[in-house]
């Protein structure tokens, strides 16, 4: 590669590193091209999957002030540059890892530090966040509803009880004042 070339490469590789939310670098052998257009289509339009040079991705790494991946940058090095959710993408790299041997995930770099193998795959198997946000939402509804019937019960059980000390004092031949009775149904009708 030329001088230009790789001065033009370190440049597209340092930017990629710094839009992306998350990175992870794979090791890839034997995989053909229409494995690798496979995985790319796999991944989808929020994650680039970028074979380079070490040399050149450690000179950008530095360049955008990503540590940690030095140790991981050796044999043939592919980068899958992750725009969007994290989460699918690190899914979609494990699958086809799993169906193609040829394929295997070093590690990665999200939220300003390096990650390890395992946890890129405890990040593949999180739902992604729409699930995860609809289960939150479920479980808000839930507790609310909870709470607005919890909050319901003290009126009510007072209600009942003054309603039943009126009908005992009625039954023990007491009267009972009006302002208990007023009490009773006034509390009875909010319930």
């Amino acid at each position: 590669m030329a001088a230009p070339d790789k001065v033009a490469a370190v440049e597209e590789i340092t930017s990629r590193f710094r839009e992306a939310n998350a990175s992870v670098v794979t090791e890839y052998r034997g995989l053909s091209v229409a494995k690798l257009t496979q995985l790319r289509r796999d991944l989808g339009a929020d994650a680039k999957f970028r074979v380079a040079k070490n040399t050149l991705v450690k000179r950008a790494a530095a360049d955008a002030g990503v540590q940690g991946l030095d140790d991981l940058l050796a044999g043939p090095t592919a980068i899958t540059f992750i725009q969007g959710e994290a989460v699918d993408a690190a899914k979609a790299l494990k699958k086809f890892a799993k169906e193609n041997p040829g394929l295997s995930i070093k590690g990665g770099y999200m939220d300003g530090r390096a990650l390890s193998v395992s946890e890129i795959e405890q990040l593949a198997d999180l739902e992604s966040r729409e699930v995860l946000l609809g289960k939150l939402a479920g479980a808000m509804k839930a507790n609310l509803s909870k709470a607005a019937t919890l909050f319901s019960q003290p009126a009510s059980q007072v209600a009942r009880l003054a309603q039943g000390l009126a009908d005992k004092k009625v039954e023990g031949g007491e009267s009972v004042p009006a302002e208990a009775e007023a009490a009773a149904d006034g509390d009875s009708a909010e319930s």
